[in-house]
């Protein structure tokens, strides 16, 4: 098995390669339509029109724990539109639950300001450790939704039974709402309250359409291609085993 994956991984790298180079070359194919990103890119420049600020959650895990994954899906996007915000002088509100992540999410949005060419304009205030439980946490975002006249809410990280108390208070503020989560059993409560839903592997590329550099684009095209090539794999084994 460990040779099987070894020898996909080595025909993978080519195709990366590849797709990079036409990505560069503009002759790449167009990535499937991912729901609300076009929206966090409006939201940004309507911030920055209008003032009002854009609240940003890489949700209720850590650095180090089983979530990880989701964290960094999260810290990633924050990069992203983080970028954009500190380019038009879109108003930024952070919000994280666990003290592992408070230095990187301040870091992150450090260095927006630094890339141009503002590092004074960094307040380290933007960012915020509400609290390390998550009920706890959802009360403080509560808080924060109904007292700041927020151009819109985005959520995307891990995030459980709690986030129907902040997605509730979003939809009963009308405050726009782009959320993506990998659990499944938090998804129908995201469907429920928010605008614009991620699901699952979704919020792993939601930076790389935001920000959209060819390698990401290119390891974007890769995996879809990976996967029809998976799937393919399947259906002729499943064949040649009905056929045998």
């Amino acid at each position: 098995m460990e040779k099987v994956l070894l020898v996909f991984f080595l025909l993978i790298w080519p195709v990366l390669f590849y797709l990079t180079l036409r990505v560069k070359a503009g002759k790449a194919g167009e990535l499937r339509k991912l729901p609300g990103i076009p929206e966090i890119s409006q939201s940004v420049g309507q911030s920055a029109e209008t003032g009002r600020p854009l609240h940003v959650s890489v949700g209720v895990a850590g650095v180090g724990g089983v979530a990880t994954a989701e964290t960094w899906a999260g810290l990633s996007l924050l990069s992203q539109i983080a970028d954009r915000a500190v380019a038009c002088d879109a108003p930024l509100i952070v919000t994280v639950a666990d003290p592992t992540v408070l230095p990187i999410a301040q870091d992150i949005v450090r260095r927006a300001y630094a890339r141009r060419g503002n590092p004074e304009g960094f307040d380290p205030t933007q960012v915020r450790l509400i609290a390390p439980v998550p009920m706890a946490y959802a009360a403080g975002v509560m808080g924060l939704l109904d007292r700041q006249p927020l151009m819109a809410n985005v959520m995307v990280g891990a995030f459980g039974d709690e986030y129907l108390l902040i997605g509730e208070t979003g939809a009963r503020r009308q405050i726009p709402q782009v959320v993506g989560t990998t659990d499944p059993q938090t998804l129908p409560l995201v469907y429920a309250s928010a605008d614009q839903t991620l699901i699952g592997e979704e919020i792993f590329a939601a930076g790389s359409y935001i920000r959209r550099l060819p390698i990401q684009i290119g390891s974007l095209l890769t995996e879809d291609w990976a996967r029809w090539a998976v799937i393919a794999g399947i259906v002729i084994a499943a064949v040649a085993k009905i056929v045998a």
